[in-house]
């Protein structure tokens, strides 16, 4: 695997930072880049706890501490570009981000949801899911656009609905596949294998027709099957 040697990831999130410790454990093993810092928009989250036992750099953009988006997003940016990283990783930052931002790092910041996109963008997949009786439910990574959950997608993994599931039990059982989604994803990207041009994924020059599949055309660690 071939990686830019001086890539440098940073982080956003709201709560407990399972998908950023996924990624540090990743970085610490395997994936060839390194999480330059975590940044929250919650004072509370635990993952600046989670942050500081890893000894990652973390900042808080509390949004209660600024009157407005425009502000909060000032602040934001200043944040990320202070960290001078490659990529952006949004995972589970609970906050809508302005069409403006979004082009500010247009191609460089992605996102993991927890749906089929375009199934069930916003929240509550996993109930929705349930209501819906679909049969399989999963996880999406993609680019961020303007459109709320509306970018590329880049991979996805999927899993069957089981008979006894609830949303906790969905929500868990999903999770354990997003530790493995987000970092392979992340490798990916990291290989300059994946481009974003005029709101269409090109990975390794083809245009992608159909999202990745983690475990039949993307492996744990970021490569492509052949037939890919």
């Amino acid at each position: 695997m071939t990686v830019t040697q001086d890539a440098r990831l940073v982080v956003l999130l709201s709560g407990r930072g399972t998908n950023y410790a996924a990624l540090q454990a990743a970085a610490n093993d395997w994936l060839g880049a390194r999480i330059a810092g975590i940044i929250s928009d919650r004072p509370t989250a635990p993952a600046l706890d989670l942050a500081h036992r890893h000894g990652t750099d973390s900042v808080c953009v509390d949004r209660g501490q600024h009157p407005d988006r425009t502000t909060f997003e000032a602040s934001l940016a200043a944040a990320i570009d202070g960290f001078e990283s490659s990529h952006i990783v949004l995972a589970g930052f609970m906050r809508v981000l302005s069409a403006d931002f979004v082009r500010r790092y247009h191609g460089k910041m992605i996102n993991i949801h927890p749906s089929l996109l375009p199934r069930y963008r916003g929240l509550h997949t996993h109930q929705r899911a349930l209501d819906a009786g679909d049969a399989e439910h999963g996880a999406s990574v993609h680019f961020v656009t303007p459109e709320l959950d509306g970018g590329p997608v880049i991979s996805q993994v999927r899993m069957p609905v089981l008979p006894r599931d609830d949303a906790a039990s969905l929500s868990e059982r999903l999770l354990a596949l997003e530790h493995r989604l987000l970092p392979s994803t992340m490798a990916l990207m990291l290989q300059s294998l994946v481009e974003l041009r005029d709101g269409e994924l090109y990975v390794e020059n083809k245009k992608l027709d159909h999202p990745l599949q983690l475990g039949s055309d993307l492996d744990d660690r970021g490569r492509l099957t052949e037939r890919v």
